[in-house]
């Protein structure tokens, strides 16, 4: 949502060019290291909903100095929870005056707000997590990626299941050339239709004026957003996602689950063609139905190309040859391989299998041919950042993962915006062959919220 300007640290032509400095060490307060080493000083953004759950896994063991949320109705709970917590609505304000005294910050906003308040956070030298879809344009997930890489900073998307051991096994699986090569990945979402936080109701106008709830600051909460969108709970708390002004549709929803696997385990990199097959009209404002989104990864070396669909509800992909399990309606994932494939059902990688059946029952009675797990796992992946941040390491969906991850995200739902194929030139950052889209890559936000006024 942010664009830069000549006093921002990080501008797009440097980030363009490749130009961002080189990683150098971030110095912890003394709260992580000495003789309080296994507490982290901890604040967070937004803690409504998802954002709730987030915080409690990083809570354990460390030190919650402060929360902010524009609303207060969100408060009691919390207060309950972290009583030695100071309590804001405003994050600018928050690390004003508790800056000195955090190792990390926590971010659980909807979509449109993730960019600002990492930004600010990560300029500070604080390390982040950050909800799942990572920002809300290609800009910021550049820029986000260029920041974190320049300070050191241990940085963690809210992907969950890039954690789950079902991840592991599909990667080990894939990579012992159990499914032989892929070249086709099919994933899917009920999400718009149906699913927490989407009814299926597409609006082709913002909702009429509510009241809003006492306490509230509507106008933090609309943050960098350019358009005076009156508080409706059409939009807040929990049914934002599908406005383009606040979230990223399905795609981002549930995308940076579904897809993470895939995208992960084939090691996919940049799209270099995104296509759309669209069953309702292009709406400027809300997220439609049934959008297939087809992702074209070039080959990668040796291995092939590999098409990835996205396909959002209420359409359902038709299964490839060979394929015996059920296709069920609340979402799943096929990795279509030369010698039968991989699935799961659901967002998440929860209990990946084998396809055909048989193949998957010959596997399970023969334990001694099993693939040996290989790669190291980890204890989730709150857990994760904040071991990392503890021993100065990487964690497992970092920004340099994330990041790109996200990316490609974003550019599906650029393409469910404008019904339009694109053509993406990740090196330059480049948007060929639809200028709706392009005009999208970045976009300016409002007096307040730009990064020469966060830093």
């Amino acid at each position: 949502m942010t664009k830069e300007n000549s006093k921002s640290k990080i501008t797009r032509r440097g980030i363009l060019k490749g130009t961002s400095a080189l990683a150098i060490p971030t110095f912890l307060p003394s709260s992580v290291f000495g003789a309080n080493e296994k507490k982290i000083n901890i604040a967070w953004v937004g803690f409504g909903n998802m954002g709730w759950g987030d915080l409690n896994n990083c809570a354990g063991g460390n030190n919650i100095v402060a929360l902010c949320d524009c609303n207060p109705g969100t408060w009691e709970r919390a207060k309950k929870k972290f009583p030695k917590a100071k309590f804001y609505k405003d994050f600018r304000k928050m690390l004003e005056e508790v800056g000195d005294q955090i190792d990390a910050v926590g971010v659980g906003t909807p979509d449109h707000n993730h960019f600002a308040i990492a930004y600010t956070a990560m300029s500070m030298g604080k390390h982040v997590f950050v909800e799942k879809p990572l920002v809300h344009s290609l800009w910021e997930a550049r820029t986000l990626q260029a920041l974190a890489k320049e300070k050191g900073l241990v940085t963690q998307m809210g992907n969950q299941g890039h954690a789950f051991e079902g991840a592991y096994l599909v990667k080990e699986w894939y990579e012992a050339g159990l499914i032989g090569e892929v070249k086709e990945v099919l994933t899917w979402t009920d999400r718009p239709a149906r699913g927490w936080g989407f009814n299926g109701q597409v609006r082709t106008t913002y909702p009429a004026a509510e009241k809003i709830p006492e306490g509230m600051d509507w106008n933090l909460w609309l943050g960098p957003c350019q358009e005076n969108v009156p508080f409706s709970k059409a939009l807040h708390p929990t049914t934002w996602r599908p406005w383009w002004s606040f979230g990223c549709g399905g795609l981002g929803d549930i995308g940076c689950h579904t897809i993470d696997t895939a995208y992960w385990a084939l090691g996919l990199g940049a799209p270099d063609r995104v296509e759309v097959d669209m069953a309702e009209a292009v709406n400027p404002i809300h997220t439609p139905n049934g959008s297939i989104v087809t992702y074209k990864f070039p080959s990668r070396g040796k291995k092939p190309a590999v098409d990835v669909k996205w396909i959002e509800g209420p359409r359902l992909p038709k299964a490839p040859e060979s394929y015996d399990w059920d296709i069920k309606g609340h979402g799943g994932f096929i990795m279509v391989g030369e010698k039968g494939g991989i699935c799961h059902d659901g967002m998440r990688p929860n209990s990946p299998r084998l396809y055909p059946k048989a193949r998957w029952e010959e596997y399970r009675a023969n334990a001694d041919k099993r693939v040996p797990k290989t790669l190291k796992r980890v204890p989730g992946i709150h857990n994760d950042w904040v071991n990392c941040i503890r021993n100065s390491e990487k964690s497992v969906s970092d920004f340099s993962y994330s990041g790109p991850l996200t990316e490609s995200i974003i550019l599906g739902t650029l393409a469910i915006r404008t019904g339009k194929t694109l053509q993406w030139d990740a090196k330059n950052m480049k948007i060929k062959g639809n200028k709706e889209a392009a005009a999208l890559i970045a976009v300016e936000a409002r007096k307040g919220w730009r990064t020469s006024d966060l830093v």
